[in-house]
């Protein structure tokens, strides 16, 4: 019987240990949500600091028509197809290159016109210049042949 009372006396420590330990644990637990000391921050917060380390936003060109007037060949020239063209990457021929130029040259100003407007090769449409217009693509072309010849 002394064992069977001890063993019981041991099962309600261990209970009351148990029940002690929920307790402590779950009493902070419930308070977070009701504005206890453990208040969660602001959602703003969340998103401030989930937020990736860089973005890429694209934006248009600072060179905008500032007369309305179309850009003249070299500006377009500068501020669109030099990415490529100056150092040849993706593929570009570069500016003044009349070995990589006269094929393209030899298939005359319409068709390279065309090639621009629709994109060709690593080439986005329109030289990634979204906003040119079809005088100021045949001007940049003309420039770009003129470098070449």
């Amino acid at each position: 019987m002394a064992q069977q009372q001890s063993s019981s006396r041991l099962i309600l420590v261990i209970t009351i240990v148990v029940a002690l330990l929920l307790i402590v644990v779950i009493w902070p637990l419930s308070l977070m949500g009701k504005g206890g000391a453990a208040a969660p921050r602001a959602a703003d917060d969340a998103d401030a600091r989930i937020q990736p380390v860089a973005k890429v936003e694209l934006a248009k060109a600072a060179a905008a028509k500032s007369d309305g007037k179309p850009r003249d060949g070299a500006a377009v020239y500068q501020s669109v197809c030099m990415a490529c063209h100056a150092s040849g990457a993706a593929g570009a021929p570069k500016a003044g290159d009349k070995a990589a130029w006269a094929p393209r040259i030899a298939t005359g100003t319409a068709a390279l016109v065309k090639s621009v407007t629709n994109g060709k090769g690593a080439m986005p449409p329109k030289g990634g210049g979204a906003d040119l217009s079809d005088a100021e693509i045949k001007a940049a072309v003309e420039h770009l042949v003129g470098l070449a010849k």
